[in-house]
């Protein structure tokens, strides 16, 4: 009997923040040949979303009906919610800040972990990247990978990206994240138990993609 599945090429990158999880995804991407998408920025549109309407992140009847019915779309062109062009707000202190209490909402985590599955489905595959791809939304995914770093080399990444924090103020920051992305109750953030952890402290992008090319 055959199945009416098409093949898929699953592979799901988790890990905290500062890791070096979107560029190691992306550069894997290009590589393999295969589509990537960028999870976190879905979490991150829903908080955007939820700030802009003036709706406090702790409500979550009303950010999970957000979730629920705003047209979301992650692609190469950016980030759009519901038409407007939110790629460089989404990544801005106010979305930082809430986007962990977003995601700790299980009907936000259900609506967009179902949105995931769909776009592997009609994309035919893909490299995903995430805090519960290999955990939660792709547990059979071809190869899962979990990247970490040292606590100072992730700070030091992350004060990069975002020009208007210190450093100081961003390692607090990446501290209190890794306890409520490690701490909530639905899919935490946790290493899956066949996944392949790598360092990526002291590893050059091109060392980490060849690496898990070479696993694949």
């Amino acid at each position: 009997m055959t199945s009416d599945k098409p093949a898929r090429r699953v592979v799901a990158i988790d890990g905290p923040a500062g890791t070096g999880k979107s560029t190691i995804a992306k550069a894997l991407a290009r590589t393999l040949g295969l589509p990537y998408l960028d999870t976190g920025a879905m979490y991150r549109a829903v908080t955007f979303a939820a700030l802009s309407r003036e709706v406090d992140p702790d409500d979550a009847e009303r950010v999970a009906s957000i979730a629920e019915t705003a047209e979301i779309v992650v692609d190469t062109d950016g980030v759009r919610v519901d038409g407007i062009d939110a790629t460089v707000e989404i990544r801005g202190p106010e979305v930082t800040r809430a986007v962990s209490i977003v995601a700790a909402n299980p009907r936000v985590r259900a609506e967009l972990n179902a949105q995931q599955r769909d776009w592997v489905r009609k994309h035919g595959g893909g490299v995903v990247e995430g805090r519960d791809i290999g955990t939660a939304v792709f547990p059979d995914a071809s190869l899962k990978v979990y990247l970490t770093a040292r606590a100072d080399v992730r700070a030091a990444r992350r004060a990069k990206e975002v020009r208007d924090l210190d450093y100081a103020t961003v390692a607090a920051d990446l501290a209190r994240r890794d306890a409520l992305d490690q701490g909530r109750i639905h899919d935490p953030l946790m290493v899956a138990d066949d996944a392949v952890v790598i360092d990526t402290s002291d590893m050059t992008i091109d060392e980490i993609v060849a690496d898990l090319v070479q696993r694949l």
